[in-house]
């Protein structure tokens, strides 16, 4: 199937490049004593990088680290499921820790040293990035649909309809049914039918899965209100109720920013204006309000919506987990699938 990447359409130019210089131990004298001094990071074994540059960086940023250090010592690999995903700027959560690699058909899955090879049925589209290759981003959102709680596997699924011209949701789903290993395909098909480019953000994508999984009816995305003073756009808007959501991030108002004084300001302006074309609630939401659905599900009820469907409970409990990732060292003897 063809695979046409528009770069603008990513976050960051695609592919990433690694975000701090890389060293081979063999490249640097005393390479293990300026570690231990704490001058040197060890991101993968064999390869370093400046504690103070490490430091700095975000836990993705870290994992795309890890990425292209390994590709130092593997050169040739195939990225796939969250390393093809970072590789391409597509949203991954946290530092997943684990490089992930496609192996021969008749390969053995295994975890080494932080790199997993997974034993591959079916072909995909891989492209090929000088040195090495990742799978394309619609095939990365299918494995990841797959593998994945479908909290993530929607959160891929959006990323790649809006990253790949030549993605629907009708290819998406059919790559998944013409996969020749059963595994994860039924799973899949839940986050793969809803997949939407309209959902601009990581916060959105998870925020359409958990409104559902809580039992609310889709809302409609990207509503545009246009008015004497200005044209707002809304992120979420369920017309029966008239309710207008906004999926704003926990960092957006905590002063990390400047001052939030003026932000709070323009968004109590904004409200008003919404209100005054005939939303009758506009309600608000961050991350954390997702990795406690209960939270979400006060605010949603709150504002007056009403549940169209009962809650999925297992699948709000284990998306806590999902949303939350832990600590990366907790996930270093990650269990893997077998065939993808």
């Amino acid at each position: 199937m063809p695979t046409s990447v528009d770069p603008l359409a990513v976050v960051r130019p695609a592919p990433v490049a690694c975000p701090v210089p890389l060293l081979r131990a063999r490249d640097v004298p005393n390479a293990a004593r300026l570690s231990a001094r704490g001058e040197l990071v060890s991101v993968v074994r064999g390869v370093y990088a400046p504690t103070a540059l490490w430091r700095g960086l975000a836990p993705w940023d870290r994992y795309l680290a890890r990425i292209h250090a390994t590709l130092l010592v593997h050169p040739g690999l195939v990225l796939s499921h969250e390393s093809a995903a970072a590789i391409w700027g597509m949203p991954v959560l946290g530092d997943p820790v684990v490089v992930h690699a496609l192996g021969g058909q008749n390969s053995t899955s295994r975890l080494h040293a932080g790199l997993r090879m997974h034993t591959t049925i079916g072909a995909r589209d891989v492209v090929d990035l000088g040195g090495f290759a990742a799978v394309a981003p619609s095939d990365c959102a299918v494995d990841l649909a797959r593998a994945r709680h479908v909290v993530v596997g929607l959160i891929a699924a959006d990323a790649a309809l809006r990253l790949d011209a030549a993605a629907s949701i009708e290819s998406l789903v059919e790559r998944n049914e013409q996969r020749p290993s059963s595994r994860g395909r039924r799973i899949a098909r839940w986050p793969l039918r809803r997949a939407r480019a309209e959902a601009e953000s990581t916060l959105e994508s998870a925020s359409r899965a958990i409104i559902e999984l809580l039992g609310y009816e889709e809302p409609e995305l990207q509503t545009e209100w246009t008015g004497p003073a200005a044209t707002d756009r809304t992120d979420f808007w369920w017309p029966g109720s008239g309710v207008a959501g906004e999926a704003d991030g926990d960092l957006k108002y905590d002063g990390r920013f400047g001052d939030p004084g003026p932000l709070l300001r323009a968004r109590r302006e904004r409200d008003h204006r919404l209100r005054s074309r005939g939303i009758r609630s506009v309600v608000h939401w961050g991350w954390s309000d997702l990795v406690d659905s209960e939270s979400l599900d006060g605010i949603l009820r709150g504002a007056g919506l009403q549940r169209a469907t009962l809650p999925d409970p297992y699948r709000l409990a284990t998306a806590r987990t999902a949303l939350a990732p832990r600590h990366p060292a907790a996930r270093l003897h990650e269990r893997g699938e077998t065939r993808v």
